[in-house]
């Protein structure tokens, strides 16, 4: 090797050397490809980016579905409202029966979608007008990070953040409706809106009497660690770093680390074969629920129901079908929606008032 070249490579390893003679190290060669690919920015600015029109042509395409399906059926309006958090304005599916029995005569829920970025979609359908029969009004808040709605309400995202709050004004807004009983409002999420669920269940003060979590997100730290870097860039953009970077941040954003806190009942069922919040996620909080809060927590533990449209188990209780937007029943998802039906008819007495 000539030696100027031999210097160079001299001083390029020097750093290397010194640094691996101060912790005991040997050097370490650098994998860029690998390197690359573990990269996690946390820079607000790296959040991965969407087609925000093509989203917003789905959004379109859903209303659509809803406006036609609700005809005679329940009444149907997409609202706003501002989270009492900050002011941003929120976008939400308003379901209502088409002729309200009285004042205060109802019962009601705030249903939460999931997606670390996602909407409410025509899914739901079957699920809502069966919710709006048995004498609910329903709101289902499209919250910051939601799609549909442009790039700067998809940038906003706050996952286990000021989202939690967005969902939490949506009380306020049922509590303005005349026909709506304050007493008897109860939540429902699935997947990352089963996380927020816990979330406002798990507040040391809640407006709610009762909540259903369904294949609800539980541990942050186990989740980034498990999924790996592509599923961390989504979080680590918003939350200024990874779980070592943000450790308290990321514990007061993991719902298990708050079990202790329930005063609600809350319901919670969790399949083996979910491909998106795996069992191995999951069992956590039925553990912790089931260990400290059995009073409060009605669990169930689907062993490889029949899956669902996406994620296998994580859908097991949401098969619709996509050109009759009615359920397509599994046994699972017969038990799963009975379960859900029974334990909010018990705290919410959707049929009335009790005396």
């Amino acid at each position: 090797m000539p030696h100027t070249l031999r210097a160079l490579a001299l001083l390029t390893l020097a750093p290397l050397t010194l640094a691996a003679q101060a912790t005991g190290r040997r050097p370490v060669v650098m994998d860029s490809a690998r390197a690359a690919q573990l990269y996690v920015s946390n820079r607000a600015e790296d959040h991965p980016a969407a087609n925000y029109a093509q989203q917003i042509v789905a959004k379109a395409r859903t209303d659509s579905i809803y406006t036609a399906r609700s005809a005679e059926k329940m009444s149907f309006k997409k609202i706003t409202y501002q989270s009492a958090i900050d002011g941003m304005t929120i976008p939400a599916y308003l379901f209502e029966p088409l002729t309200p029995r009285g004042p205060r005569q109802h019962a009601a829920m705030v249903w939460i979608h999931g997606g670390v970025h996602g909407d409410w979609t025509a899914n739901y359908l079957p699920f809502v007008l069966e919710a709006v029969e048995k004498g609910y009004v329903v709101i289902a808040p499209e919250y910051r990070g939601s799609t549909g709605y442009g790039e700067a309400h998809y940038r906003a995202i706050d996952y286990g953040g000021k989202e939690v709050d967005d969902v939490l004004s949506a009380y306020d807004v049922l509590t303005t409706l005349p026909h709506v009983d304050p007493d008897r409002v109860g939540l429902m999420g699935w997947s990352h809106g089963g996380f927020i669920t816990a979330h406002l269940l798990f507040r040391a003060n809640t407006p709610f009497k009762a909540g259903a979590a369904i294949v609800p997100v539980t541990n942050l730290f186990f989740r980034l660690s498990y999924k790996g870097p592509s599923y961390q860039r989504s979080f680590a953009t918003h939350i200024n770093g990874l779980p070592f970077e943000q450790r308290e941040e990321y514990i007061k954003r993991s719902p298990v680390f708050h079990v202790d806190n329930l005063q609600t009942p809350l319901l919670v069922h969790a399949a083996t074969n979910d491909e998106d919040v795996n069992w191995v996620e999951a069992q956590q909080m039925i553990d912790a629920l089931r260990a400290r809060k059995p009073q409060l927590a009605e669990t169930k533990v689907y062993v490889d129901p029949t899956p669902g449209p996406t994620s296998r188990g994580h859908t097991f209780s949401r098969r619709v079908s996509t050109t009759t937007w009615l359920r397509e029943d599994s046994p699972e998802q017969i038990d799963s929606w009975n379960l859900t039906w029974a334990f909010f008819d018990r705290h919410l007495t959707p049929h009335g008032r009790t005396k």
